[in-house]
């Protein structure tokens, strides 16, 4: 478990000291109303370093912050290592029960109705001296066990990311038996050209030496270079013999040992799509995380592209995490990657919401999938009112991190039946296979950038459902952001050609598109974007996107919500008008 002011009582458990202990008066830090059955929204002082460099209206717009600059901003302090660190060995830790005497409270076992313990207290008290250097103590008043599914199962650990079926993964129809290169198919068969045509994207690369575009894999999800070959000889042929820059971490490789749609259908749908549309010129970066045996997690990734996430909050959990070097053998056997990789990316799947916001002050957009499964979770699971998941719940059961408000949620869309690209607008909310995610987080506050948005909407367009199934207070992060298109989308795997879906389709799209933008305010001599979404929710952006106003996200038992004008909960904004886009964002400094 991650942790902060624990490491440092694990640390210090054998110490022992005679010395007086300083005094000082004890105050509430944290207080707990009541048992959660739900969960809360909250916001963070780190939003206004964020917005400053990322809101079209600051004076500090694309003054992104260095690395050195964030780790000297967001590490405790020398002054508050010590002060807390002296007062732990002032006042001893002998006692079993020191903790409860350090902070004026008391622990208690709470059991959830599933049989699940959790450690827990309902306020804790520091002194005075030390309260201003904590942020939180765990575990305290927040319930830190994880929960089970109604059915016992419990969750799959994060580590197991890259494992078949585990997490957001794309879907698929089965193979094809022809090749499609026809502009008037694009209702039943997605090729480059089809995305190309429907979001404008004509542009050609120049700033490829200062731009990047990186691709996140965990194995053994891993892409073929005979299926990008097979794609690029029919559908983009300046990737011919090209192949993205592999960086191993964890003691990662492009593994062949398994084959088939469940290891191949990401990887493979993820660089065959973004390389093709940042094109051949464009060098890609494939950041293979994890070995065969362990796996990887979202956190192993982060504490490769950032040496301090490895200790930070107490490290890696490895109830959760991969543990390297690999402590069952077979596997890899070299040292945690702990800050090896330098992040040189405009376009991540990573998770933690606060390393998001760490990530968007260095100038680098951060996109996320919304969710294939409308309104329900992964696995198409809904939430039930003691809090546990299941497959016939009925609460709608919003998805992270799509919901966390520093990064860009993307949804799904689709070409209407008998549509053609050339229609002033030819798509819709993707209704074939998967639904887009979306809806209203139970945990994060609305972030301010999208608040017009989204109020417009719930006043004009407010969802006819009780209040006991979906958060309908109007103040908590909503999503998707933006969508772009999710639906039979024409891909190699094994040889063969596969028709496949999901916004695992839509998000490395809309990363190639924004690649591309990124490129030409390089050329300019400005800076990358970014994070985003203060300025496609800006008044200056207004237009910026196709506006998608057909179809609904079900789930839960309901039809979920509807695409309507203006922003919603199935759609976002719409999807990308790529010569609009670069006009207002090389307008911007």
């Amino acid at each position: 478990m991650r942790c902060s002011l624990i490491a440092f009582v694990t640390l210090s458990l054998a110490v022992f000291s005679s010395a007086k202990p300083t005094l000082s008066p004890y105050n509430v830090h944290e207080k707990r109303i009541a048992i959660p059955v739900g969960c809360r929204a909250t916001s963070s002082p780190i939003d206004e370093y964020l917005y400053d460099v990322s809101h079209p209206e600051s004076a500090n717009y694309g003054k992104h912050w260095t690395a050195g600059e964030i780790s000297r901003k967001f590490s405790p302090s020398e002054e508050s290592v010590s002060t807390v660190r002296d007062w732990l060995v002032e006042n001893g830790l002998a006692s079993e029960r020191i903790r409860e005497r350090l902070m004026n409270t008391e622990y208690n076992v709470y059991t959830h109705v599933s049989g699940q313990e959790h450690v827990a207290c309902e306020a804790y008290h520091l002194p005075e001296h030390i309260s201003t250097h904590v942020d939180f103590v765990l575990p305290s008043v927040n319930f830190d066990a994880k929960l089970k599914g109604r059915s016992g199962s419990e969750l799959e650990p994060a580590r197991a990311i890259g494992q078949p079926g585990v997490g957001i993964t794309p879907k698929t129809t089965g193979s094809i038996s022809q090749i499609v290169t026809e502009l008037e198919q694009c209702d039943q068969y997605i090729t480059p050209v089809c995305l190309r045509a429907l979001y404008g994207l004509v542009y050609e690369p120049v700033a490829t030496e200062n731009n990047s575009y990186g691709i996140v894999e965990y194995t053994p999800q891993a892409y073929l270079q005979t299926d990008l070959q097979m794609f690029a000889m029919n559908y983009s042929t300046d990737l011919i013999g090209k192949e993205p820059y592999m960086v191993s971490i964890d003691g990662g490789y492009a593994q062949t040992e398994y084959q088939g749609f469940e290891y191949n259908g990401e990887s493979n749908l993820d660089l065959q799509y973004g390389m093709s549309l940042v094109t051949g010129k464009q060098n890609v970066t494939l950041y293979q995380t994890g070995d065969m045996v362990e796996g990887a997690s979202f956190n192993n990734f982060l504490d490769a592209i950032d040496g301090s996430y490895c200790t930070f909050e107490g490290g890696d959990d490895y109830t959760q995490d991969a543990q390297y070097p690999d402590p069952y053998g077979g596997g890899y056997e070299g040292p945690e990657d702990c800050g090896t990789v330098t992040p040189r990316l405009r376009y991540l799947n990573v998770i933690r919401c606060a390393e998001y916001a760490k990530l968007g002050l260095m100038g680098v957009t951060v996109l996320y999938s919304s969710g294939d499964d409308g309104v329900a979770g992964n696995s198409d699971y809904c939430l039930n009112p003691d809090g546990t998941q299941s497959a016939n719940g009925t609460i709608f059961n919003p998805s992270f991190p799509g919901t966390c408000p520093y990064v860009t949620s993307v949804g799904a869309t689709m070409v209407k039946p008998n549509a053609t690209v050339f229609q002033t607008q030819p798509e819709m909310a993707c209704m074939e296979v998967i639904y887009s995610g979306g809806g209203f987080s139970n945990y994060f506050a609305m972030p301010s950038y999208q608040m017009t948005a989204v109020d417009y909407y719930l006043q004009n367009y407010p969802p006819n459902y009780p209040p006991t199934i979906w958060n309908s207070t109007g103040m908590s992060r909503a999503f998707p952001d933006i969508s772009a298109n999710g639906a039979n989308y024409v891909v190699a795997i094994d040889g063969q050609f596969e028709l496949v879906y999901g916004t695992s389709c839509s998000s490395p799209v809309s990363g190639a598109i924004f690649t591309m933008i990124n490129d030409a305010r390089l050329a300019a001599g400005k800076g990358p974007i970014g994070f985003i979404n203060p300025t496609i929710y800006s008044a200056d952006f207004a237009g910026a996107f196709n506006d998608i106003t057909e179809g609904s996200n079900p789930g839960c038992g309901t039809e979920g919500y509807n695409a309507t004008a203006g922003w919603d909960p199935v759609t976002g904004l719409g999807t990308p008008n790529f010569p609009m886009l670069l006009e207002k964002w090389l307008a911007l400094p």
